[in-house]
């Protein structure tokens, strides 16, 4: 084959939707990549890039989540997405299909669905403030993110590409910043001229209540560095939701 290097982002990338059905989840994420992993070594593909993601991590104690901790899934669509990182290290280190694990923490940018039940809160708050509606807060708001602009993980993943270092590890992409939805909410106000209080319900099941990522991994292997930051990223998202309307996805 003449393809070089895949970059396997396809999941049904929803804690919530995999508590409701985990048996799908499981389908699309865990037997998804293993025919897409066994498909690139048919195929001698040199190298494959998995999307993975820090609800691995699970709600540990530790202030910042470093590749060197001991997994955590608190939900099913956790533990597909390390079963994947772990189909991936193996598919390295029995048959050479170079891989490298991208574990994402929140990503967010433009064309993300708000329309439904299991779209991501920035969407989810940025077209209900548009709309001059209440968001929904799932628990206190003190819960705090690493929401990472789109363009970071492109990045990361063309870097991924380039590299002969980090083969069969895991390596964190994100800001290495946090903010609590209380946070998120005040910014999107903020940026918009709104004034908006949300609306709080019952915390979910699955969802952990901190995450923060540590970077250095990515720095030193990957010589990756924060393109966007979160505020500047949050500006460009809202912008683009206004230039679409505020309920067009």
């Amino acid at each position: 084959a003449d393809i070089d290097y895949v970059l396997h982002q396809a999941a049904i990338p929803s804690v919530q939707r995999s508590v409701e059905d985990p048996v799908r989840s499981n389908e699309a994420n865990i037997t998804g990549t293993l025919i897409l992993l066994e498909g690139c070594r048919s195929a001698k593909v040199r190298r494959l890039v998995y999307a993975a993601s820090s609800s691995v991590y699970g709600d540990q104690p530790a202030d910042s989540k470093v590749e060197t901790m001991t997994p955590s899934p608190q939900s099913p669509y956790a533990i597909t997405k390390l079963t994947g990182e772990y189909y991936c290290q193996v598919y390295y280190h029995c048959y050479g299909l170079e891989t490298i694990i991208l574990r994402y923490f929140n990503v967010f940018g433009p064309n993300q669905d708000p329309m439904s039940e299991y779209s991501a809160v920035i969407p989810l708050f940025i077209t209900a403030i548009l709309n001059d509606q209440q968001p929904t807060i799932y628990g206190d708001g003190h819960q705090t993110r690493d929401f990472t602009y789109v363009e970071n993980n492109v990045r990361a993943n063309l870097l991924a590409t380039a590299t002969n270092k980090g083969l069969g590890q895991v390596i964190n992409i994100a800001c290495g910043t946090s903010y609590s939805l209380h946070d998120l909410l005040r910014i999107i106000n903020s940026v918009t001229g709104k004034q908006i209080a949300p609306i709080y319900a019952p915390a979910r099941k699955g969802d952990v209540r901190h995450s923060r990522a540590d970077i250095s991994r990515a720095q030193e292997l990957l010589a990756y560095r924060i393109e966007v930051p979160f505020e500047e990223g949050l500006r460009r998202t809202i912008e683009w939701y206004k230039s679409k309307g505020a309920n067009t996805a």
